[in-house]
């Protein structure tokens, strides 16, 4: 059985190179009808925060990326770290380093002098001697001293290092106690039976030290797959400014979970030429062994695009509650579906929506110069009187068809052009230029608010 995990650092946000990879695990596990974990990587106490921890299980919810049996802290896991460094210093796999920080210091400081590789020279490797006073000691892990060690990369193929150029007897306990990253991930892994795991390649660095903990603890190795980064358009690593930000702020800037997920699968694998992917679509089609080798772009336009596609295609009915998120009640407008239909063709994003509806159904509160310049050029308040008048007295008006059909009387009538009474009309319902059809405007907001924005435009502007 296949199982995969994401294990975040609650020490920040979900960004959205951890979501993707979030993504791919999730997907790879339901295609073999297989397991997916979440671990909350907490040992850092310094740097934890709770608000992040929450931020991240707010982002799984609200994306419906759901993980598989209870959710894993290990910082309630010290008990079973604890067993595996004694187990590995009873063996004789790891040892007490009593290397002070100002001995480590100047070590460090010679072989930069001498233009040496930096690491621990492993002068307690070995010691039997007796231990200094003053000084806790870290607990070190002895790694193999020659040789390679070779990481098989379902991305990247098998990829060699060099034992004598990577390693050293790193630590994997601090002088408190506290266990270190590549120690608890090993551990963590192995026991909750992580058999294939799905990253960023910032952590292939990370894999070897970690195969060496497999192999002294007699753990099996997982299959890896590591996914190489999302760059900006320049070919750079993402800024806040290009995209990298908390995955909930994707929510407050309207984007639909469905189409920052289709967005995210896209960035690193593809299937032929098909850009849309449903959820069952993608779980049917996925293979983390299709994963290019190479750093994928953001591009702002296409998860627009593919946003767009999904609002246009999201029923009424979903998209009234999905507004009430950005300040918009349309629960009890009885025309809540022309208004819908007219707009979600031409919004990109859920708050760009809602700016749409509040400028139909909020009466503008001033008028844009250069379009009133334009609009009301020579004299349209005949035109505009003229239409009131109709308006008066019309007594049945439900679809945008029948205001379109009082426009076109006054256009033969007064024997002008369509835009004499479109354009000073428009400006009057909106305040600005642009917008849906302004039959659609008028049928949304009824007779009577019509009249009224029509007056108010004639007064502020003759």
């Amino acid at each position: 059985m296949v199982v995969t995990r994401f294990a975040p650092s609650p020490t920040g946000y979900l960004h959205i190179g951890g979501l993707r990879t979030a993504l791919f695990s999730y997907l790879w596990a339901r295609k073999n009808g297989g397991k997916f974990v979440l671990r909350i990587e907490d040992t850092d106490k310094a740097r934890n925060s709770e608000e992040a921890t929450q931020a991240i299980l707010k982002a799984f919810e609200w994306l419906g990326l759901e993980a598989d049996g209870e959710i894993t802290y290990q910082s309630k896991r010290d008990d079973i770290y604890a067993k595996y460094i004694k187990q590995l210093l009873d063996e004789g796999k790891a040892y007490k380093c009593y290397m002070s920080k100002e001995e480590l210091t100047e070590l460090r400081e010679t072989q930069m002098a001498n233009k040496e590789r930096t690491k621990y020279d492993g002068r307690y490797r070995d010691f039997d001697g007796t231990p200094p006073e003053g000084v806790e000691p870290v607990i070190r892990i002895k790694a193999p001293l020659s040789g390679e060690i070779i990481v098989k990369d379902g991305v990247k193929g098998d990829i060699s290092f060099q034992a004598e150029d990577i390693l050293d007897d790193f630590v994997i306990a601090r002088a408190d106690g506290s266990p270190t990253y590549n120690f608890v991930v090993a551990i963590d892994d192995a026991l909750m039976g992580i058999n294939e795991v799905i990253r960023g390649d910032d952590h292939l660095s990370n894999t070897p030290k970690q195969i060496v903990v497999y192999e002294a603890l007699g753990f099996d190795i997982p299959a890896f797959y590591h996914v190489p980064m999302i760059h900006n358009s320049k070919g750079k690593k993402l800024s806040k400014r290009d995209g990298a930000t908390d995955v909930m702020a994707y929510k407050e800037m309207g984007y639909k979970p469905e189409a920052l997920l289709n967005f995210l699968v896209r960035l690193g694998w593809s299937h032929g030429d098909q850009e849309i992917f449903s959820m069952e679509e993608m779980i049917e089609l996925f293979n983390p062994k299709d994963i290019n080798k190479s750093a994928s772009i953001y591009s702002t336009d296409k998860l627009d695009w593919l946003n767009a596609h999904y609002i246009k295609n999201t029923p009424n009915n979903e998209l009234v509650e999905l507004l009430s998120d950005y300040g918009v009640v349309l629960t009890s407008h009885d025309k809540k579906e022309i208004l819908l239909d007219a707009l979600k063709e031409r919004a990109k994003t859920l708050k760009e929506l809602a700016e749409m509806v509040n400028e139909i159904v909020i009466a503008p509160e001033s008028y844009d110069e250069k379009a009133v310049k334009k609009a009301f050029k020579g004299d349209p308040i005949p035109i505009l009187n003229a239409f009131g008048a109709k308006l008066t007295n019309a007594t049945e008006l439900h679809l945008p068809s029948d205001y379109h059909a009082l426009m076109e009387e006054v256009v033969n009538e007064m024997e002008i052009g369509f835009g004499k009474i479109g354009m000073p009309l428009r400006v009057a319902l909106l305040g600005k230029m642009g917008g849906p059809n302004i039959d659609v405007i008028m049928a949304v907001i009824g007779k009577e608010e019509t009249l009224l924005r029509i007056a108010n435009a004639i007064t502020a502007n003759s």
